[in-house]
């Protein structure tokens, strides 16, 4: 597929929140990664508000293994700590496939769509670990990306059969990816196949919530967005040093 880009990320520990348990409390982990969650591990690896990133297919490489730990987060009424128990996965690695499309809504960045640059770009930026910090679901758990070809490498899952997970959070539509007016939440019924995931496009999930109306963020070249063609210079003008 066009602009597609494979990495591994792995980390000592991650938690992909259920919402259930998000909004205080003990929080228990989904026992894979949220299309939302990879998502944005990818946007930490290169993103311009020009593309659009797919997850295609996420292979799940270590045993699924949950870990409780004693944590003391600060209660939302007061700065006093209070002890919860987190749920999280221990030694989680997964290698991911995704693409990237350019963002139709923004007709304003259509001169920022050079395919070939920001190609470049993203694979350079896989290579190098991302561009911004990695984490695994929250920002307690680090995570690392490396370059790999997916597929390569024995997995635990691998000729395990098919698993179902339910009904899961699937990610958030903002404004510019939607109908430009609405932020949205969608969930999913993902099924994993020898260890391999295949998500839904966001526009194919079957249950979709609009949690409020919000606006288009704008972009502007000079202001707060610097265009492809000049990012292109500066990477690879490192080469030549």
């Amino acid at each position: 597929m066009r602009n597609q880009i494979e990495f591994v990320v792995h980390g000592k520990y991650a938690l992909f929140t259920d919402p259930v348990s998000r909004i205080g409390g003990e929080k228990f982990s989904y026992q894979i990664p949220t299309y939302q969650a990879l998502k944005g591990i990818v946007e930490s690896i290169y993103w311009k508000p020009t593309l659009v990133w797919i997850i295609d297919e996420v292979r799940v490489m270590n045993p699924i293994q949950t870990e409780v730990k004693a944590i003391r987060p600060t209660k939302y009424q007061n700065d006093q700590n209070d002890l919860m128990y987190y749920t999280y996965l221990r030694e989680p690695a997964y290698q991911v496939r995704a693409h990237f499309e350019f963002n139709q809504n923004r007709e304003d960045l259509a001169y920022d769509r050079n395919e070939n640059k920001h190609f470049s770009i993203a694979k350079r930026s896989v290579e190098r670990g991302g561009r911004r910090d990695i984490f695994l679901g929250t920002r307690e758990c680090q995570g690392y990306v490396e370059s790999c070809q997916f597929g390569e490498g024995p997995g635990f899952y691998d000729n395990y059969g098919e698993v179902s997970f339910g009904p899961m959070f699937h990610g958030f539509t903002y404004p510019d990816e939607g109908d430009s007016k609405s932020f949205q939440a969608r969930l999913s019924f993902p099924t994993m196949k020898d260890g391999i995931i295949s998500f839904k496009r966001p526009e194919d999930c079957e249950i979709v919530r609009t949690l409020r109306t919000d606006e288009v963020k704008p972009f502007k070249k000079g202001i707060n967005l610097t265009t492809v063609e000049e990012e292109f210079a500066s990477v690879f003008e490192e080469v030549d040093r």
